[in-house]
């Protein structure tokens, strides 16, 4: 019996929106696609449907904004299907499309219980990734501690939260327009909200940075901070003024365990609403596409730090105006990550240290030198990251100064959008450094960096024979 015709796709419309919503030309996107440009501008105005391959390099190289293009179960099964039988951690997964392609067809429910499984597979090791972070912590059998919840629930909302974005957007239009809203902060936190300003006579130890008295309405600043970070202070207390019924509503109905946790809470959202503040949606995705996510010159542009810039750039995850998907992490000397989030796949050690080939750990070694490294995960996706050490000063030399670095990374494929990039060769079979998430989760055998195998593996000692680490596995 003959096989039923596959329907022909054709949204052009889609595509051409998806390409103006990311500000991109059709040579940029074309280039993303593998496609030539005419073919692109055929697809625009459908001239030509979208094939199989087409969709899937659309849903490689814009996951979050693929599906919204109007495939048909067949097409989005053959998508699912051929991501699973690519993943290289599964051994012998791989197929060819041509067979994939027969499989989905003739096979749909085999087809469709393989990608079942494999996103079975992909949850156990986030389960186990979540068990090594307990592991870590040792805080399997007490639950999740408080700061624990907060970050899991920023994970989960995709760092992003609108009402109080845009909320924030709204208040920087009135307060600066396209100069920005620093000038106008303190006018309003007096104007409108009766607060006195100060700056702490001396700096001492265990001062706080930031101390405001709700009675008197007087805020206090620690006058050794850096002009960006008294600004980001500034910031936070507005929000904290401007939005408290908002933060208190979402903290009250978040799903957290204690009232540690909730407190937590409405402290990160008045952060979260500070950096959109000082870093309005709209204008800042608008520059940061025009310079290509040069760091430096966002934070010149907009007056604020390195790490704040890097930080709002992992957040622009607005619904049909979304950034580019950013992974970000703030590392210290000893190799904790004490900020993470990503909206990219890559899924690095939530608590605890990162990969020893990071160059982030190089970086925190290194201050105010940027360095730059493509990287390839286990599951064989390469990213592009940007490492930087940075230093705060306290204002003392009995107050040692905090020494910390940040990494911003992005799939490859939108390292024509990351000026990063640009010095790295990304397509050579040796030119990426093989980073992992944690040992004890990482299936690389060979790696000379690994502290301790991987769980659930059995490992071989042989006492004749000794390598970079005094066992193997399989």
């Amino acid at each position: 019996m003959a096989l039923p015709a596959r329907r022909r796709i054709f949204a052009g419309h889609q595509v051409r929106d998806l390409r103006r919503r990311l500000s991109l030309s059709q040579a940029a996107m074309a280039l993303r696609l593998n496609l030539s440009i005419s073919y692109l501008s055929q697809i625009e105005n459908d001239d030509r449907p979208l094939t199989g391959p087409v969709l899937l390099s659309l849903a490689r190289v814009f996951p979050q904004e693929w599906g919204d293009l109007d495939a048909s179960d067949e097409d989005t099964l053959l998508i699912e299907a051929m991501e699973a039988a690519a993943d290289p951690t599964v051994p012998q997964a791989g197929m060819d499309e041509e067979a994939l392609r027969r499989g989905v067809r003739q096979q749909p429910l085999l087809a469709r219980r393989m990608v079942a499984l494999h996103t079975a597979y992909l949850s156990a090791q986030d389960q186990l990734r979540v068990l090594d972070d307990r592991i870590e912590t040792g805080s399997a059998a007490g639950g999740p501690l408080p700061w624990e919840e907060v970050r899991d629930w920023f994970q989960a909302a995709g760092n992003y939260v609108d009402v109080i974005d845009r909320g924030a957007e709204r208040i920087a239009g009135e307060l600066g327009g396209d100069a920005g809203p620093v000038a106008g902060i303190e006018d309003r936190l007096a104007g409108t909200h009766d607060v006195t300003i100060r700056t702490r006579a001396e700096a001492s130890g265990g001062a706080p940075l930031r101390d405001y008295d709700p009675d008197s309405r007087t805020l206090t600043i620690d006058r050794s901070l850096p002009p960006e970070s008294a600004h980001f202070l500034l910031a936070h207390q507005l929000m904290r003024l401007e939005m408290a019924d908002v933060i208190a509503d979402i903290a009250s109905t978040a799903p957290l365990q204690s009232e540690a946790a909730r407190k937590l809470l409405s402290v990160g959202l008045a952060n979260y609403a500070a950096g959109a503040l000082l870093m309005p949606y709209a204008r800042f995705r608008q520059a940061a596409r025009a310079l290509r996510h040069d760091i430096d010159r966002l934070r010149q542009g907009f007056g604020v730090s390195f790490e704040q810039a890097c930080h709002r750039l992992s957040t622009l995850q607005r619904t049909g105006s979304g950034g580019v998907p950013f992974f970000f992490a703030r590392v210290d000397m000893a190799g904790n990550i004490t900020k993470r989030h990503s909206a990219t796949r890559l899924q690095f050690a939530r608590l605890g240290g990162a990969c020893p080939l990071w160059n982030v750990h190089e970086a925190a070694a290194i201050p105010d030198r940027i360095l730059v490294q493509l990287a390839e995960t286990p599951d064989g996706i390469r990213y592009v990251l940007m490492a930087k050490g940075l230093v705060k000063p306290t204002g003392s030399y009995h107050r040692p100064a905090r020494r910390y670095a940040v990494v911003l990374g992005c799939e490859v494929g939108h390292a024509g959008d990351y000026i990063y990039a640009d010095q790295l060769d990304l397509t050579g079979p040796y030119s990426a450094t093989p980073i992992g998430t944690s040992c004890r989760i990482c299936p690389r055998s060979e790696c000379e960096q690994r502290a301790f195998p991987p769980a659930g593996r059995a490992i071989e000692v042989d006492p004749d024979r000794r390598t970079v680490v005094p066992y193997s596995f399989s």
